[in-house]
C-alpha cells in the first residue's frame, strides 16, 4: 500500500541515487576515465533541465485550462536550437575564448568589464528566478500530498505537515544536495561532470515517466479516437483556434528569451559545453526530446477533464490519473519524474546563480574593502569563493521558499513560471546586441537592463503578492495614488489586451528602445569598444584570447601571488611554467581569463590591474590583438582612426593628470591656510592664558578683559572649525537635508530681523525694496536664511560710505526667483571678483580691514544655493557698490 512514508522513503532514496550517479561521474571525470560525460547526447539531456516540473505538470494543466497554448512553451527553444543556432555557436565560441562563467559575466566581459553592470544582473536573476523555484517547491509539495493522500493519512497532510513545513524540507535538502556536488571547485568555468551526469540521467526518467503516464491514459481511455470523441461530447472545444493569439505570441518570445537567458541554461549550454560542435547534435536532439516530452499533454488533460471529478486540479493529472485507477506503482513513477524535474532546475539554477553572486558581488566587495591586499591572506580567495557560493545556494533557496510562503495560495503552476520567464527575458536585447551591435554602450546597456527591470517587477512580479498583501491588491486594483493608466493590468491605459502580453509589450520595447536611444547618444571606453570588436568580429578574428589590454612592470612573483591564491598552487604552477623574467602581455591576458573562471571577468579585470602598473598600448599591439585584418585597406581606414582616437585620449588624460596636479596644489595651500587661521586664535589664546597664569598684578578689569578676548578667540576657532567641516561635508555632496517646497519670502524676513542689529550698531541703514508677493521654491529654509545672513552682513561689515546703506529686493520672473542684495560701499575690485567666491577669499576694499573670519562664507552660500539647483552670483558693477543676486526655480 503506498503510504506517506514509502513516499519520502522513495523520494529519499531517489537524491541518494543521484548523489550516487554524481559522486561515481565526478570521480571518473578526476581520473580521466569518463570520456562518454563529455559525449554530445549527454550534453543535449543536460540541456532539457528546461523541463521543469512546469512543463511536467503544468503543460498538462495548462492544456487543459487554455488548449494548445502550451505548445508556445516547447515552441520557443524548438525555434532558437533550429533557427538561432548561430547565437547559441556564437555564445559558446566567446565563452570558450573569454572563460566566461555566467549572463553577468558575458554582459560585463562585453561591457568594459564593468562590475555595476555584472552586479544588476546578478541581483535581476535572484529576483527574477525566486518564483521559478518557488514554483518547483510547490510542485514537489503538490504532488507528495496528491500521492501520499490515498493512504493512511488522508486530507492532503503528511503527519501533521502542511505543505509550508514540506516546501521548507525540500529546500533544505535540494540546497545540501547542490552543496555538496554544486561548490567543489573554485573554477566556474570548470564542468560539474557530477551534476551534468545526475542531470542527464534525471532527464531520462522525467522523459520515461511521461511517456508512461501518456500510453497508460491512452490504454485506460480506449485510444486517441476515443479520449477525444468524449472530450468533444462533453462540450470542450478541443480544435479551437482562439489560443493563437497575442498572448500566444508573447508566450513564444518568453520562451525563446528563457532558452538564452535563464542562469541555469546558460550554465549548461555554454559553461558546460566542452566541445562547439556538440551544439550540432542538440540542434535536432533537444528539439525531438521537446516533441516526447509534450507528446501526450493534451490527451492526459482531456481525459483527465472528462473522468476525473470536477474540481479537480488539472496540474496534477499526471499523479491523480493513475492513483483514481489504482495503479500505485505507476503514480509513484510518475512522482519521481515530476521531482526530477524540480530537482534538476533548483540544482542547476542555484550553482549558476551563487556563482553570479559570488564573482559579482562578493568579490568586488572583498577587492574594494582590501583595497587589493585581500589576496595575500592565508589561503588566499579559494576558500571565500567556495564558502560565498554555498551560502548564495542556501540564500537563492530561502527567496524561493519565501516567495512560495506568500504567493502558496495560487493554484495554476504555469502563471508563475511565466513571470520568471519574463524577468530573465530583460536580459535578451542586451545579449543581442553584446553580440552582434558593436556601437551599444555600457550607460545603455545598463539603463536599458534597470528600465526593463522596473516594468517588469511593477506589472509582473508585485501582482503575484495580492494574494498575501490587501495593501498590494488594493493598489494593483486602482493604481498608485490613483493612477488608474499605472495600474499593471492596463499600464500606460492599455486595458484591452492579456496582462501578460502588456508586461511583454511595454517591458521589452522599453528595454530596447532604452538600449537603442542611448547608445546613439554616449560614447564607449577605450576598453568596451576593444571588448566590443571581439564580440562583433568573433569569427573573422584569428587567434584565441583578448588583447591584452594590461601590462606594466609586475614581476612574475607578484603574478604567480596572486594566481596561487585563487586557483591554487596547483594550477598555478602548471600556468606559470616556462614563464620567467617579465611576463608578456599576452601571458597576463591569458592570466586574466584564467582568473575570470574563477572570479569573473570584472574581479579579475580590476585584481590584476590592481597588481600590474600599467603602461599605454601600442596601436600595433591593439590591431595584432584586436584581429583587423581582413584587407590592407580596410585595416588602413582602421588604424587612422583609431590613431586619432588614441590621440584624443592621451590629450584627455594629459588634461586630467594637470587637473590632478592643480588639485594637489589646491589641497597643499587649503592645508596651509588652514594652519594659518587655526594658529592665529590659538596664539590668542596661549597668550593671554600665560599672561593670567604668571601676572598676579593683574586689575580685575584687566582680568576681565584677557578672559573676554580668550572666550571671543575661542568663539572664533569654533566657527572657523565648523565652517571647515560644513565645507568639507558639501564638497563630498553630505549636504544632511532634502528640499522640500518652502515660502522662500519668509527666509528673507528673518534674515533682515536678525540683521538689522548689526545695521543698527554701524549706523547703517537697512532698507527692504521691491518684494515678490509669493514664491515657493524647493529648498530648506534655514540654508536659505544661512545664505542671506552671509551676504547681508558681509554688506554690512564691509560698507564704509559717509551713508551707508543695505538694500534687500526680490521679484519673480520666466519661471525663476531673483533675490539682490545691494550696497553703496567701496564694491569689490575687478581682481578679487575671480576669487571671492572661493575658499578664504577675504575682501580688502576701500581702506577697511576685513573683520576676523575664516573667509569660507561665500564659497560654503554658493555651494547651499548649488544644492537647491540655483545660482548665487556677483552682479557686474555698474557704479558704487556690490550686489550679489541668488537665482532660484519656481514650482
Amino acid at each position: 500500500m503506498l503510504t506517506p512514508d514509502v513516499v519520502i522513503a522513495v523520494a529519499i532514496g531517489y537524491v541518494g541515487l543521484l548523489f550516487l550517479i554524481a559522486y561515481v561521474s565526478d570521480r571518473q571525470a578526476r581520473n580521466h576515465k569518463a570520456a562518454f560525460l563529455r559525449s554530445p547526447f549527454i550534453y543535449t539531456l543536460a540541456i532539457s533541465v528546461y523541463c521543469t516540473s512546469w512543463t511536467f505538470y503544468g503543460a498538462v494543466g495548462s492544456a487543459a485550462r487554455n488548449g494548445l497554448e502550451y505548445l508556445a512553451i516547447y515552441l520557443g527553444p524548438t525555434l532558437v536550437f533550429i533557427g538561432w543556432w548561430f547565437v547559441l555557436r556564437r555564445l559558446v565560441r566567446i565563452s570558450h575564448k573569454q572563460r566566461i562563467t555566467s549572463i553577468a559575466d558575458l554582459l560585463s566581459a562585453r561591457f568594459g568589464k564593468s562590475s555595476r553592470l555584472a552586479v544588476l544582473i546578478t541581483v535581476i536573476a535572484v529576483i527574477g528566478i525566486a518564483p521559478y523555484i518557488a514554483l518547483q517547491l510547490k510542485a514537489v509539495t503538490s504532488s507528495l500530498q496528491a500521492i501520499a493522500g490515498v493512504g493512511e493519512f488522508p486530507g492532503r497532510t503528511l503527519r501533521g505537515i502542511d505543505e509550508v513545513g514540506l516546501a521548507l524540507a525540500v529546500a533544505a535538502g535540494m540546497a545540501l544536495f547542490t552543496i555538496l556536488f554544486g561548490t567543489r571547485n573554485v573554477d566556474a568555468k570548470e564542468q560539474h561532470h557530477g551534476v551534468v551526469a545526475a542531470i542527464a540521467f534525471e532527464a531520462i526518467v522525467k522523459l520515461a515517466a511521461l511517456l508512461a503516464i501518456g500510453i497508460f491514459v491512452i490504454y485506460a481511455g480506449g485510444g486517441l479516437e476515443a479520449i477525444f470523441s468524449r472530450a468533444e461530447a462533453a462540450g470542450i472545444d478541443i480544435y479551437s483556434t482562439g489560443n493563437f493569439d497575442d498572448r500566444w505570441v508573447a508566450m513564444n518570445v518568453l520562451s525563446a528569451a528563457a532558452i538564452l537567458c535563464l542562469p541555469r541554461q546558460f550554465q549548461i549550454t555554454v559553461v558546460e559545453n566542452s566541445n562547439e560542435n556538440h551544439l550540432r547534435t542538440a540542434g535536432w536532439a533537444f528539439p525531438a526530446y521537446l516533441l516526447l516530452m509534450s507528446l501526450f499533454t493534451l490527451p492526459i488533460a482531456l481525459f483527465g477533464l472528462t473522468s476525473m471529478p470536477a474540481g479537480a486540479n488539472p496540474d496534477m493529472f499526471v499523479l491523480t490519473l493513475p492513483l483514481s485507477a489504482g495503479q500505485e506503482g505507476l503514480a509513484l513513477f510518475s512522482f519521481i519524474g515530476g521531482f526530477s524535474s524540480a530537482t534538476s532546475m533548483i540544482i542547476v539554477e542555484s550553482i549558476a546563480l551563487s556563482i553570479m553572486v559570488s564573482n559579482h558581488i562578493v568579490m568586488p566587495i572583498v577587492l574594494r574593502v582590501t583595497q587589493g591586499h585581500g589576496v595575500a591572506s592565508a589561503r588566499g580567495v579559494s576558500r571565500l569563493l567556495l564558502n560565498s557560493r554555498r551560502f548564495s545556494i542556501a540564500l537563492i533557496l530561502l527567496l524561493g521558499f519565501l516567495y512560495f510562503y506568500l504567493t502558496r495560495d495560487s493554484d495554476a503552476l504555469a502563471p508563475i513560471g511565466l513571470i520568471s520567464f519574463c524577468g530573465v527575458a530583460q536580459f535578451l536585447p542586451a545579449i543581442i546586441a553584446a553580440l552582434f551591435w558593436r556601437e551599444a554602450s555600457l550607460k545603455a546597456a545598463t539603463s536599458a537592463v534597470a528600465v526593463g527591470f522596473v516594468v517588469w517587477a511593477w506589472s509582473s512580479f508585485m501582482p503575484s503578492f495580492q494574494s498575501s498583501s490587501p495593501l498590494v491588491a488594493q493598489i494593483m486594483a486602482e493604481g498608485p495614488w490613483g493612477l488608474t493608466w499605472l495600474r499593471p493590468e492596463a499600464l500606460f491605459g492599455i486595458d484591452d489586451i492579456d496582462p501578460l502580453v502588456n508586461v511583454v509589450f511595454w517591458s521589452l520595447l522599453l528595454n530596447t528602445a532604452t538600449l537603442v536611444v542611448v547608445s546613439l547618444f554616449t560614447s564607449q571606453s577605450a576598453l568596451e569598444r576593444v571588448q566590443a570588436a571581439l564580440f562583433a568580429d568573433l569569427f573573422r578574428r584569428p587567434g584565441t584570447g583578448a588583447p591584452a589590454v594590461i601590462r606594466g612592470s609586475a614581476t612574475v612573483e607578484d603574478l604567480y601571488f596572486v594566481a596561487e591564491r585563487v586557483l591554487g598552487s596547483p594550477r598555478a604552477k602548471a600556468l606559470f611554467e616556462g614563464v620567467a623574467g617579465a611576463p608578456p602581455p599576452q601571458f597576463i591576458d591569458r592570466l586574466e581569463r584564467e582568473l575570470a573562471g574563477s572570479i569573473g571577468a570584472a574581479s579579475a579585470h580590476v585584481m590584476l590591474s590592481k597588481v600590474v602598473s600599467g603602461d599605454a598600448v601600442s596601436l600595433e599591439e591593439v590591431f595584432e590583438m584586436a584581429g583587423e585584418t581582413r584587407q590592407v585597406i580596410e585595416y588602413s581606414q582602421e588604424l587612422e582612426r583609431t590613431s586619432a582616437e588614441l590621440r584624443s585620449t592621451a590629450q584627455k588624460l594629459e588634461e586630467a593628470n594637470t587637473q590632478l596636479r592643480a588639485i594637489d596644489t589646491e589641497k597643499d595651500e587649503f592645508l596651509s591656510q588652514v594652519s594659518h587661521e587655526v594658529r592665529t586664535p590659538m596664539t590668542s589664546i596661549r597668550s593671554f592664558s600665560e599672561i593670567l597664569l604668571e601676572e598676579q598684578k593683574l586689575t580685575a578689569d584687566e582680568r576681565q578683559r584677557f578672559v573676554k578676548t580668550i572666550h571671543q578667540e575661542s568663539l572664533r576657532l569654533t566657527k572657523l572649525l565648523d565652517d571647515i567641516l560644513g565645507m568639507s561635508a558639501l564638497d563630498h555632496g553630505e549636504h544632511g537635508w532634502d528640499n522640500t517646497p518652502i515660502e522662500a519670502e519668509r527666509s528673507i524676513d528673518r534674515a533682515i530681523e536678525v540683521c538689522s542689529a548689526l545695521a543698527r550698531q554701524r549706523r547703517m541703514q537697512l532698507t527692504v525694496g521691491s518684494r515678490a508677493p509669493s514664491a515657493v521654491i524647493s529648498g530648506e529654509p534655514d540654508r536659505l536664511c544661512q545664505v542671506l545672513i552671509n551676504l547681508v552682513s558681509n554688506a554690512i561689515k564691509y560698507n564704509d560710505a559717509a551713508e551707508p546703506m543695505v538694500e534687500v529686493r526680490s521679484r519673480t520672473g520666466r519661471g525663476r526667483y531673483l533675490i539682490e542684495v545691494a550696497d553703496n560701499g567701496p564694491g569689490i575690485p575687478k581682481a578679487e571678483r575671480k576669487l571671492i567666491f572661493e575658499k578664504f577669499a577675504r575682501g580688502q576694499s576701500g581702506g577697511v580691514t576685513a573683520p576676523a573670519g575664516a573667509g569660507l562664507g561665500l564659497a560654503i552660500s554658493r555651494q547651499l544655493i548649488e544644492r537647491m539647483n540655483g545660482k548665487l552670483e556677483l552682479l557686474p558693477g555698474t557704479g558704487q557698490g556690490a550686489c550679489f543676486r541668488i537665482t532660484l526655480p519656481l514650482l
